[in-house]
């Protein structure tokens, strides 16, 4: 009968846990790395283009599967093919991050107001698609304090059509300083096939769509994804090294909140 060493059982013993300590250190990378190209990623709002919707210091989980994949889904985006797998448009009024065009290294979040074909206009200061122009309610005023001094803006509950009969409106708030702003009065944009027109929620303080040199159309494959929920939420108003005020900085209510 064969026996094992003391010694030969010590080195396989090593060996063993050496391989189980590789195989758990190289699993947690993959799967992190997995998660974030097919699941949820993490993104954080450095600007208040998207307020009331979103705010600075919000930190939110975008799902990367909604509109299929495309280079972009994977992180530094490689040259690995083109177009989208399992691609899908989004819905009017989807609130997504896309790759900036003339910087794909750039990663925005605006809504989501025209699909390939449609027509976007804004006249007035009032937004018009396809030719109708979108509903919109008065909704109280607004303090907004997430950039610079203090500024009360109007806040208005808008409708967008839905993209197909049958559909709900999308309703979300909008902010406007007021109606006889830089870009409230455009020429009516067509959108491209393959592209999609974006704005932000707080009109008068976003650069999207309505500047074509800066942001343009959007191509469907720069989706990264729609925006889900956000899972912490922070003003930041006190120096970072008063701790005892951090938990007072946290902005509670917003923990958990879905994004529509």
């Amino acid at each position: 009968m064969a026996h094992t060493s003391p010694q030969r059982y010590a080195e396989s013993s090593i060996g063993f846990t050496f391989a189980l300590l590789f195989g758990v250190l190289l699993a947690g990378p993959l799967a992190l790395f997995g998660f974030r190209t097919a699941a949820f990623e993490p993104f954080n709002i450095p600007s208040a283009s998207m307020a009331p919707t979103l705010l600075v210091g919000d930190y939110l989980f975008v799902s990367k599967y909604s509109y299929g994949y495309s280079r972009f889904s994977v992180p530094l985006s490689p040259p690995l093919f083109s177009g989208r797998i399992f691609g899908s448009l989004p819905a009017r009024g989807d609130v997504a991050v896309f790759k900036l065009p003339r910087d794909t290294s750039t990663d925005y979040i605006k809504r989501i107001i025209g699909l390939p074909g449609d027509r976007v206009q804004m006249k007035g200061g009032q937004l018009f698609v396809n030719g109708t122009q979108v509903l919109r309610s008065d909704a109280g005023r607004y303090l907004a304090e997430d950039e610079g001094p203090r500024i009360v803006l109007e806040r208005f509950t808008e409708s967008l059509p839905p993209a197909r009969e049958g559909q709900a409106p999308r309703v979300h708030d909008i902010l406007k300083a007021s109606d006889n702003e830089p870009l409230d009065n455009t020429q009516e944009f067509r959108v491209p096939d393959g592209h999609l027109f974006v704005m932000g929620d707080n009109r008068d303080n976003s650069l999207d769509s309505r500047v074509l040199k800066a942001v343009g159309f959007i191509p469907t494959e720069n989706l990264v994804g729609r925006a889900e929920f956000i899972f912490f939420s922070v003003n930041a108003a006190a120096p970072w090294w008063e701790i005892w005020e951090w938990p007072f900085e946290i902005r509670w209510f917003r923990l958990f909140k879905g994004i529509s």
